[in-house]
């Protein structure tokens, strides 16, 4: 998921986008144990997405502390 897509979500959006991304890097992990997993690399990429998506809702965060 590009960074630009994420800036156009809401923040309601922002919240349920972790929640779901979560839920996949859990799901992803059990795979691995289990030896289901056929492409470990998705967990790496599952993490960024949500370290994106959590970044931008800092800089947000910031902003609205700055403009108060």
């Amino acid at each position: 998921m590009k960074s630009n897509d994420i800036r156009k979500l809401s923040s309601e959006e922002l919240n349920n986008k972790v929640s779901e991304l979560k839920n996949e890097l859990f799901n992803l992990r059990f795979q691995l144990a289990t030896g289901q997993l056929d492409n470990p690399s998705t967990i790496k990429n599952v993490k960024k997405d949500i370290a994106r998506v959590k970044t931008i809702q800092r800089e947000r965060e910031l902003n609205m502390e700055k403009e108060a």
